[in-house]
Parts: C-alpha cells; structure tokens; sequence
C-alpha cells in the first residue's frame, strides 16, 4: 500500500511537471527586449482663454457684490480665468527603439495633433521626440530623438506566425511603464472598420489603455506587430487585441523615412464579400472572392477594363478568399507597378493586368431624395424614375430607379430600403421603371439573383430571390 502512495506521488509531481515544462518562461525575453520599449507622453497646448464675458450676455442683476467680484475676475482677470479656457491635454502611450541612433515607432493616434512628444527611456531619461512622419491609414508613426547607443529590438517576420502561438507585449497600460502580458494568436488577417489597408493580427494578450505603440514579440523575441486597438464594450481589455504586422509597418518606414510621408496602392474599386446566396447567382461552386459594386472613374480599374459584377479571386497569383483580403495587398503594392488580377466575369475565369495608382484622397458625398408617384411592382416595392434634380444629389448615377416604399416581399427579404437606387438585376442595366418592370418580369422563381443597389453614395450588390 505504502509504495502504491509512492508511486501515485511520483507520477503526480511528474506530470506537473510535464505541464510546467510546457509553459513558456519569458523572462530573458523580457530583460532583453525590455530596455528597448519607451513610454510615451504628448501634451497639447490649450487654446488660449477669452477674455470677458460671452457675447451678448451680461451680469445677472442683484447679484451680491462678492459673487459679482467673482464673475469679474472669472472673466476678465489676466490671470485669473477667461471664458473657454482649457487646460493643456496630455496622453500616454508605448513605442519601442528599432535603431540605436534614435528612430522609435509608435501609432499615429498616440502622437496626433501632439504639440510636443516626450519619450521616457527604461534608464529614467527623457528625451524630446521629432516626428518624422505619420500614416493615419496604417496608423504608424515614425519618431526621432536624439541619442546615440540606444538599446534596440530584432524585427520578426509576422508571416511566419501561426494561430496558436504565444506572444508577449510590453508597454504602459494607464501610464504603468514596462508592463509585460502574454497570450497567443487568435487569428491573422483581421480586417476591422477604419482599417481597410491593414490585416490585423488578432491576439488574446491583455492589451489596455497605454499599450498602444509597444510591441508585440514573438517567442524568438523578435518584434512582429505593433499593438494598436482593442475590442471593447468598456473601455478596458476583454480579450480582443489587434497588432499591425510588423511588414506593413516598415514599408511605411521606408517610405516615411525617405519622403517623409506614406502612399498606398489603388486599384479603384468598390468591392463586397460573396455571400453563399451571391455565388448561386452568379454560378460559383462556393463564396469566395472580392465581388466589385464600383469602378471609379479614371482609375486603374476603369483604364484596365474591370467591370461591376466581376469577382476578383487573385491578386498576382495570391488568393483572395473575402473581400478584406485585397485592399491590404493592393495598398502595399508600389505606385506605378504592373501587377495581375484574376476574376470570375459571367462564368469565365480571365486574368487582367492593370497599373497600381496612387490611392486619393477619399471622400464620401450623402444620397438625399424624394419620391414623388407610386407605380408598383410584384417584388413589393415602388420604384420611381430619377429626375434631373435629385440625379443631381446622387454620386455618379445616369441610369437607375429610384426605391420609394418597400413592403413585405422578396424586395424586402433581399434587404433593399427605401432611397436605394436600383441600378442592375442579373448583369441587366436598369435605365428607368420601365425596364425595371421588363426585367423582373422574366427573373426565375426560387433561384437567387444578383441586384446591385446604391445606397448612401456607396453601390452594393444584394441577393434577391423570387419565392412564388
């Protein structure tokens, strides 16, 4: 019995330990790459108070002559008050060293509209920072001290990372210098709201406040992303980190470094996922791909002959499995190069060789409209030709009818809302309500069919499908 106890103690204190030589021990990482993260502080100078009392507004009467001294010195006092007056803002963030000359990066968000960029070293010293450049697409920013010797860390290859794995971030959660968490991969490739031209590596490492700018190592210790956003409901962590991939991160650097300034590839589209009802209709095997809804005028896309309802599903030979897989591809693409892609056009695969732009400026022009008569249609909505005045408020719009009411139907099941424009049905251009009525007349019962809308100046193609 006695040497049954033992025996059962042995392989329960081996298998502990089994269990703990799994875990990885992050310590040398830490005392090495530590030295290499900064905290980061910016301030911004307060608006300068104005003097006196707001306009048109005057003393209340019968005030008591020490609250009215009061109001005199709020408001007109040299040094006392003013009316508007703020205090200077302040922000914390991380950032680490990628030369030992000086060069730090950090996001755009942490140092934006920042009147001065001071960086506090591990050895306690405080430097003022320059910035060199900023990218508000990617969200980096490049900053310069002047040093010499500084410590550094080894930029890693994020494309080698594996969902699964671990990483460790360092940085100063709330202001707490040289905090250090851990966690694993959670996915790669996210594409999140406002940051079309990034693919987001997700983890589950406790990211707050703070961390923004600092690093996230892998277990080599090399720098593979910068930790730019959380997912949360309050404010704080809930599970939900997203790092930029460190090869997108020194492409902006290079080109920061060299023109001071970042630009991205443009194709010129507008571009949608293909959802499983989309790919019956447009008789693909399964969804996948990038479905185009917009070409802009005068863009590569226009000059190289890409058209609307065409469905991207490589990009120079890499695959494009959703739609938020392009814009990452393309925007990291030089200005000016030749580049391929191959789409699904009717059926057809064709490829199509086009010349990377430079992507503008983007600016987004609201639908106004009003319907004024009330033909009807069997899909239960009213549609209405477009007159010369509200063609005017529509963003590039010469044919289309115009979506007045919709009630119970396919209409509605398919998700079209009133003030959506209807420009095609099944490859068909619609031009006014009377080809409207023409083409729904002849679309199939029970089978999906591709209907591109504009909605809100943007185009979208929706799913309709005749039940009866």
């Amino acid at each position: 019995m006695f040497r049954k106890v033992i025996f059962c103690v042995v392989l329960m204190v081996m298998s502990s330990n089994s269990v703990f030589a799994q875990l990885p021990d992050f310590t040398e990482m830490v005392k090495t790459n530590g030295v290499a993260v900064v905290n980061i502080s910016t301030s911004q100078k307060a608006k300068p108070p104005v003097k006196g009392l707001p306009k048109n507004q005057q003393l209340p009467e019968g005030l008591p002559p020490e609250m009215e001294e009061l109001f005199k010195h709020f408001f007109n006092d040299p040094n006392g008050g003013g009316f508007g007056g703020q205090e200077d803002s302040q922000s914390l963030g991380s950032g680490f060293i990628i030369s030992a000359d000086g060069y730090i990066l950090t996001n755009h968000h942490v140092v934006n509209n920042a009147d001065e960029i001071i960086v506090k070293l591990t050895d306690r010293r405080e430097l003022v920072a320059k910035l060199i450049g900023s990218d508000a697409r990617t969200d980096i920013a490049l900053l310069k001290v002047q040093a010499t010797g500084l410590p550094t860390v080894i930029i890693g290859s994020p494309n080698e990372l594996k969902v699964g794995e671990w990483v460790l971030a360092i940085g100063s959660p709330f202001g707490f210098d040289q905090s250090v968490t851990a966690g694993i991969v959670s996915a790669k490739g996210r594409s999140l709201p406002g940051g079309n031209y990034v693919p987001f590596i997700q983890t589950d490492v406790a990211i707050n406040p703070g961390n923004s700018g600092g690093p996230l190592f892998n277990m080599d210790g090399k720098v593979v992303g910068i930790n730019s956003q959380i997912y949360s409901r309050t404010g704080g962590y809930m599970g939900l980190a997203f790092a930029i991939p460190m090869d997108v991160v020194m492409n902006v650097v290079e080109q920061i470094k060299k023109g001071g300034k970042a630009s991205h590839g443009w194709l010129g589209v507008q571009i949608q996922d293909v959802t499983r009802q989309l790919a019956e209709s447009f008789g693909m095997k399964k969804p996948q791909g990038a479905l185009v809804s917009k070409i802009i005028p005068s863009s590569p896309a226009e000059k190289a002959g890409l058209q609307i309802g065409d469905i991207i599903t490589e990009f120079n030979g890499q695959p494009i499995e959703k739609s938020a897989d392009l814009p990452p591809m393309v925007g990291m693409t030089p200005i000016n190069q030749n580049a391929k892609l191959t789409i699904i056009r009717q059926g057809d695969t064709e490829t199509i060789e086009f010349k990377v732009g430079l992507l503008p400026d983007e600016e987004i022009k609201p639908v106004l409209s009003k319907a004024e008569t009330k033909p009807s249609n069997k899909l239960g909505i009213t549609v209405i030709d477009i007159t010369d005045e509200q063609r005017e408020t529509l963003e590039n719009v010469k044919n289309g009818v115009l979506v007045q009411d919709v009630d119970n139907g396919s209409g509605a099941d398919a998700g079209i809302q009133p003030g959506d424009v209807i420009l095609r049905i099944q490859n068909n251009v619609v031009r006014n309500v009377s080809d409207f009525d023409k083409i729904i007349k002849n679309l199939p019962v029970g089978k999906s069919v591709a209907v591109l809308i504009q909605r809100r100046g943007s185009p979208v193609f929706l799913a309709l499908k005749i039940d009866k």
